[in-house]
């Protein structure tokens, strides 16, 4: 069912530093959809770490103060979500489905893809993990490949190449946990629902690329919090997705131990003073910072601050190009690369993956935004992904793919109020913990997403 022109969408991002919700509902000015943003929440997430929920009460207590101020602000009762998920538990692979057509006449119809697409839900996994999107490639027919759109085309037996991404069913959850234990911003209080799960990239991916640039080649790099999200397009179709277990916690960390401060102060002066470029600051430039009770301040010099931002994200910038190398869509990215995340923010960002990837590089912000005030609250790549939550509410993941099966659905308590979409849920994990070194050295012996180890203190 395709939302209406006044449907009020609401999309709720559970990160790893904020959770946050944005209501919003779909105008259009002359002839071209925009997004008028209705109200806006935020909440310092303390249960999520690298994406993963680990504490349960506090992320409902997140949840709840972030979805009560968005319904605040937009003036309704917010009790259906479409849900982010991310985190290194999320893994994809490329597989291939065939079948051979049952349906009447000479021609490829939706049914048949249908079909197809349901018969990949259906794959074997390891135990415990489960699909949480499935998403077509190349379409073949007989003995012709490379079909974009395979409907109409004659012929009996259909192929297709496919994007499985998959969770690890105990994160996920975690997760269907926090929104049954939210409550509703509404009178009564009912239980939150979700309508969506959406892998947070591909979210991402509808607020602030183009369709230029999807179908040109373009790599999305969601750097948040706790991990850094890779999604590459060409020719408008997802071809690789990939998770690094490293961001904008890593960057904190290494403040916090070089230049021996507390978390929170070294949170602070990477968002007020950070930048990536030591150019930026003088030798002799420096801040003082508190220190621990009856000691006098510490002065830290802000070019020392830019090094150490600096070379973390030359490191976070090498997986993804090595990323890119695995896709097999170097030599394909005339759209380049597409920074967004809350860790985009920092100044100089882009000299650097511009210096490693040799692509041109954009900050991506949401975009296609009525302006408003609201919307000026959410004009920022930290809000990307919830932004991009709220146009999954009107838009598809494929429009190849029937509205239905965009994602899995998921088991849930009975709903209180009638929602028309359903998707599923998360990723992938391992116990095995690596450093920078064994995790760039794996790029050349094995598949990434086996290498992401759990939280590390210092890499967090």
């Amino acid at each position: 069912m395709t939302p209406k022109q006044e449907e009020i969408i609401v999309g709720l991002d559970i990160g790893s530093t904020k959770v946050c919700a944005v209501a919003g509902r779909l105008i259009r000015s002359n002839d071209h959809p925009r997004l008028d943003v209705l109200g806006v929440g935020k909440a310092v997430s303390r249960g999520v770490t690298k994406g993963s929920v680990v504490n349960i009460s506090q992320t409902v207590e997140a949840i709840n103060r972030a979805v009560e101020e968005a319904a605040v602000q937009a003036n309704i009762d917010i009790h259906v979500v479409n849900v982010s998920f991310s985190g290194q538990n999320v893994s994809a692979r490329r597989q291939h489905g065939s079948i051979t057509r049952t349906s009447p006449g000479d021609e490829v119809v939706v049914d048949d893809i249908q079909h197809l697409v349901g018969d990949m839900y259906r794959s074997v996994l390891p135990a415990g993990s489960e699909i949480v999107h499935v998403l077509p490639m190349d379409f073949m027919v007989d003995s012709e490949s490379n079909i974009d759109y395979p409907v109409g085309r004659i012929g009996v037996k259909l192929e297709a190449d496919f994007q499985v991404i998959t969770a690890q069913t105990s994160s996920a959850s975690y997760t269907r946990k926090c929104i049954e234990r939210a409550r509703a911003a509404s009178p009564r209080k009912e239980p939150l629902e979700k309508d969506k799960f959406l892998l947070a990239p591909l979210a991402s991916a509808l607020a602030v690329l183009t369709e230029e640039e999807k179908h040109a080649g373009v790599v999305l790099v969601d750097i948040g919090g706790g991990t850094t999200e890779i999604a590459i397009y060409h020719k408008n179709v997802l071809r690789h997705v990939s998770v690094i277990p490293f961001a904008g916690n890593s960057l904190t960390a290494d403040l916090e131990v070089g230049c021996r401060i507390l978390p929170t102060q070294a949170e602070l002066l990477k968002t007020k003073f950070g930048s990536a470029d030591p150019t930026d600051f003088r030798l002799n430039e420096v801040v003082a910072v508190p220190n621990l009770s009856g000691r006098p301040p510490k002065d830290i010099l802000l070019k020392n601050v830019a090094l150490v931002i600096e070379a973390r994200l030359k490191e976070i910038a090498a997986m993804v190009q090595a990323e890119i190398t695995r896709s097999g869509y170097k030599d394909k990215l005339v759209g380049g690369v597409v920074l967004t995340g809350g860790t985009a923010s920092i100044p100089g960002i882009e000299r650097i993956f511009e210096r490693v990837t040799g692509l041109d590089v954009r900050i991506g912000f949401p975009d296609q935004l009525e302006h408003n005030v609201k919307a000026d609250l959410v004009s920022d790549p930290a809000f990307a992904t919830a932004v991009g939550l709220v146009w999954a509410g009107f838009k598809r993941l494929d429009e190849r793919i029937p509205l239905q099966q965009q994602a899995m659905e998921l088991p849930r308590q009975p709903a209180l109020t009638p929602v028309g979409r359903e998707e599923p849920n998360r990723g992938k994990t391992t116990d095995k913990k690596k450093g920078i070194g064994d995790w760039i050295r794996s790029f050349f012996t094995d598949d990434i997403s086996k290498d992401l180890g759990p939280d590390d203190r210092y890499y967090q």
